[in-house]
């Protein structure tokens, strides 16, 4: 028997997952078993202002009350109806930055995104005053780079939000975050699954020697963990969301969290031993650690999950886009001999001729860095292609070392993980661009960790999806349900998807090339110190 969405969309029992990505906001309606069955989007772009990347308080709002209108377009399309309640709502975001607001609740400067590299003094020191790695990106670096320049804001700093927490904050009056989303704002004391205390107090005494006597707790968001509600739909909430006046308030929010913290849900990856890789433009791996690392690692950003468990992130600028220019260069040969192929089909055949090519891609090395990498300690990047007049230069092996390159930062990152702590992870989830011909980008990151990959159906819903997840989660779990447990037991239903093990002649051949490629790294330093 089919579901009767309609009916169960007008008695308010669907939930509503919302996530502001770089470049997309979606919104993702479910039903009762958790499956996608409406939404909405909205295009937007952040703007350079000022060497500031930003977006605007108005293309916020703006783009918040387009997807969510365009979600309404899609359930009257599909059901005939509006929606008047719903059972619970979340609102997720792209991780980390900077809104500051005074005591009167107005922004002091624009919103400074994850993606402004202007605090590397901050990132620096306060790694050295917490022995804890404190990336450039998240907000307390933001927050101390702004002291050590005096600016003129940070004396009426009354509020500091992320994106997710400033929706969060706007539509409930509540200022309450996700622990997952708080652990790129301060490092998280994982026994307490707050804010760790020993870190804000030396955080507060380096503040007051600039002359900032500030108390963090008062002015950071509080912290919540998954199942917990972060607060209820207000009246002018409801209007702010839905500009048609239809939608009730008092409706349950979950806590708001980041687009990692989603990641982890929608690819079934929140229990210790389990991780997940997501390529594409960029890309980043997260394993959930069963314990603290045993030192601090400039290369791997330590954040948790929704429920508070460490994970670690290692998390490269470049993964494909080297990879899309040489298939259009491709793509240009065939137009010129006036052969019609499909770029799905180029891409397919492309990347599972690959697969034919040399374990160490017969000797040669590719670098696709289009930026900077931090972790190979790259500021700039230079895309590279190298050999040598021995190297067995033929089409199998030049995509294959493409493909190897795509995931070598990622790979020199992990493997600090793997080799150097000794973490396990029983399996990986793949999700993402990279993973969509199949049996190639899963078999080579496979081959790359050295442990198997799993690629799930649903890893396409994305954060938006595991957002609603969450939301659903906070109303549906069972007593003393964990949220690794009402996932796999409510949303998965013991599907682990696709898996394929490391095949040994490729873990052997892998890291040959990447014996290569570290070494050749000299290249790379000396291509962009030069080219200009």
């Amino acid at each position: 028997m089919s579901t009767d969405y309609k009916s169960y969309i007008e008695s308010g029992k669907a939930v509503l997952g919302i996530e502001f990505g770089s470049t997309r906001i979606k919104a993702e309606l479910i039903g009762p078993s958790n499956e996608p069955i409406a939404s909405g989007s909205h295009t937007w772009e952040n703007q350079l202002v000022d060497n500031i990347w930003t977006y605007s308080l108005d293309a916020i709002w703006s783009g918040l009350q387009d997807c969510y209108s365009d979600l309404l377009k899609d359930v009257k399309n599909k059901f005939s109806c509006d929606i008047k309640s719903l059972g619970a709502i979340g609102f997720s975001a792209m991780m980390h930055g900077y809104m500051a607001f005074d005591e009167n609740d107005n922004l002091l400067v624009p919103f400074r995104t994850w993606r402004n590299t202007i605090t590397e003094k901050a990132s620096e020191e306060l790694t050295e005053l917490l022995n804890y790695h404190i990336p450039q990106r998240w907000s307390i670096a933001h927050f101390y780079q702004a002291m050590l320049n005096k600016e003129e804001h940070v004396s009426k700093v009354k509020t500091v939000l992320t994106l997710a927490g400033f929706i969060n904050w706007q539509l409930t009056g509540q200022k309450i975050i996700g622990v997952g989303e708080a652990s790129g704002m301060f490092p998280i004391d994982i026994n307490t699954h707050d804010y760790n205390d020993a870190m804000v107090s030396k955080f507060e005494a380096k503040a007051a020697e600039l002359g900032y006597p500030v108390k963090l707790r008062d002015v950071f968001p509080q912290v919540a963990v998954a199942g917990e509600v972060a607060g209820h739909l207000t009246e002018e909430g409801a209007k702010k969301l839905d500009v048609t006046g239809n939608l009730q308030a008092g409706i349950p929010v979950a806590p708001a969290e980041g687009d990692a913290g989603t990641g982890m849900v929608a690819t079934n990856s929140v229990r210790p031993r389990t991780g997940n890789v997501s390529a594409g433009t960029s890309v980043f791996g997260m394993v959930v650690l069963e314990k603290e690392l045993s030192k601090v690692y400039d290369a791997i950003d330590l954040v948790t999950t929704p429920s508070g468990d460490l994970v670690a992130m290692a998390h490269c600028n470049n993964c494909t886009s080297d990879l899309n220019a040489w298939v259009n260069i491709f793509k240009e040969f065939a137009d010129l001999f006036n052969m019609d192929i499909n770029m799905d089909d180029l891409y397919g055949n492309l990347y599972r001729n690959a697969m034919k090519g040399d374990t160490d891609c017969g000797k040669l090395v590719a670098y696709n860095y289009f930026s900077g990498e931090h972790i190979t300690g790259f500021e700039e990047g230079r895309p590279l292609f190298v050999r040598t007049p021995e190297s067995k230069f033929t089409l199998a092996n030049f995509m294959r070392a493409n493909l190897y390159a795509s995931l070598s930062v990622l790979k020199t990152g992990l493997d600090i993980l793997f080799k150097q702590e000794g973490v396990k992870a029983d399996k990986i989830y793949g999700h993402g661009g990279l993973f969509r011909t199949k049996g190639v980008g899963q078999n080579i990151l496979a081959a790359a960790l050295n442990t198997p990959v799993s690629v799930m159906e649903t890893a396409g819903e994305g954060g938006a999806w595991g957002m609603a997840l969450l939301a659903g989660y906070m109303i549906n779990k069972k007593e003393g349900q964990s949220l690794a447990d009402y996932l796999q037991d409510e949303v998965y239903k013991g599907d682990t998807g696709f898996e394929v093990k490391p095949d040994q002649n490729d873990v052997d051949g892998f890291n040959v090339f990447i014996e290569r490629y570290t070494k050749g790294l000299a290249i790379e330093r000396a291509a962009v110190d030069v080219l200009r």
